[in-house]
């Protein structure tokens, strides 16, 4: 088995991830909001009044969601697959990534 996480900072494509990841076998996951690290520093590290200006500008901290989910071996290729055609292309720019890990052990997980 192995954990898939996807960090998704696309969020327009969100609901049609999770539609085809269940179309795929994916049964269940985790979502959580998350900033990246690199936004979060260059934010710290502005001025009162520049962050403050950029409230009323922009969106000071673009959001992303990062999910988590557990595969076994044989759908890691095909899980792989969904996530890029979701997003039209995990590669291009300010979509996200998604990285797998081994899986030693899951309690508590219902098993279909």
């Amino acid at each position: 088995m192995q954990v898939i996480v996807v960090v998704l900072n696309k969020l327009d494509c969100l609901d049609d991830l999770l539609a085809n990841l269940k179309r795929a076998g994916v049964r269940g996951g985790t979502i959580i909001e998350s900033t990246g690290m690199i936004k979060t520093i260059d934010d710290s590290d502005e001025s009162y009044l520049l962050g403050s200006l950029r409230l009323f500008l922009e969106n000071p901290r673009p959001e992303s969601r990062t999910i988590f989910f557990i595969v076994e071996d044989g759908q890691v290729d095909l899980v792989r697959k969904t996530v890029d055609e979701s997003v039209g292309g995990i590669d291009n720019p300010n979509t996200g990534i998604v990285f797998g890990l081994p899986l030693t052990f899951a309690d508590g997980l219902i098993k279909k």
